[in-house]
């Protein structure tokens, strides 16, 4: 069992949860992520305990992200097995906080709803089907999936007018041989994007499929810096299929749990009033 981090007087999303706590001691970090790692890896793990745990480690690693001083020390102590999970971990998430534009976060928040993923098992048929289809790596299409939506828990419709759990364009969903069936169904979106990956190159070059998909070469580092965990070990899958929503705002990494629900942007500051435990708590900020 895992000892999470916890404090009292935080106060509790919907399922009784609070903001995951990162502590400032290296090694304590050191040796909870070397827990969490092992736990959401083990068969003998309970299912009630994984959205716990997989909201730790991503909060741990979330942060770790930032401070880059408390990363290194972090790594230092621990074994080599991890510190190369670790290294892909916080490769991904740099890659993305590259992509960002400099100074502060968002003032609003997106008119999304967040909604329970299908089930794990469910999304990895998918991407095994869509693998042997096309011979796009299941891995690379997992982190697609990853990244986009958090393996479908954002449902709603991007800036940019993309949809569905693989955030199609209309227009790319429209183009022959792509989209076939329903752009909002997991299993659909899966298949199209796999399918899109090899008429943009990915059989030949997956940096270029990836391209293709987002024109930042960041974002390709960080799809393929997942992949290559659940491709190192599969048993991976559990903790990031365990991740949950986060939005980068002008009060910080705020967490959007399961049950989010607007039909209209709404600004931080009055989401926070009614929804405090989307906040991060201060021993989590800074860099």
């Amino acid at each position: 069992m895992v000892l999470l981090p916890s404090e009292p007087n935080l106060p509790l999303a919907a399922d009784g949860r609070h903001y995951p706590l990162v502590p400032s001691d290296p090694q304590v970090v050191a040796e909870l992520l070397v827990s969490l790692e092992e736990a959401l890896r083990s068969p003998d793990t309970s299912s009630e305990s994984l959205p716990a745990l997989g909201h730790q480690h991503q909060v741990i690693l979330r942060v770790l992200a930032v401070r880059e001083g408390q990363a290194q020390e972090v790594r230092r102590r621990l074994p080599p097995r991890w510190q190369a999970v670790l290294d892909h971990h916080l490769g991904a998430r740099r890659a993305f906080l590259s992509m960002r534009r400099r100074g502060p976060g968002s003032a609003t928040l997106p008119a999304w709803r967040i909604v329970a993923p299908e089930p794990a098992e469910n999304l990895l048929r998918y991407y095994r089907s869509a693998a042997a289809a096309t011979g796009i790596d299941w891995e690379v299409l997992a982190a697609v999936n990853l990244v986009e939506t958090g393996m479908g828990r954002i449902d709603g419709v991007s800036v940019a007018d993309a949809r569905g759990p693989m955030q199609f364009l209309p227009t790319t969903w429209a183009q022959p041989g792509v989209g076939k069936g329903n752009i909002r169904d997991p299993h659909d979106a899966i298949h199209a994007a796999a399918r899109y990956l090899v008429r943009r190159g990915g059989l030949k070059d997956i940096r270029k499929g990836l391209w293709g998909y987002n024109n930042s070469d960041y974002y390709g580092k960080a799809v393929l810096h997942y992949a290559a965990l659940l491709r190192e070990d599969p048993a991976a899958y559990t903790g990031l299929y365990h991740w949950e929503i986060h939005f980068a705002s002008n009060a910080g990494d705020l967490w959007l749990p399961v049950g989010y629900s607007q039909t209209k942007p709404i600004s931080v500051a009055l989401y926070l009033q009614r929804f405090p435990s989307s906040a991060p708590p201060a021993v989590n900020r800074g860099g």
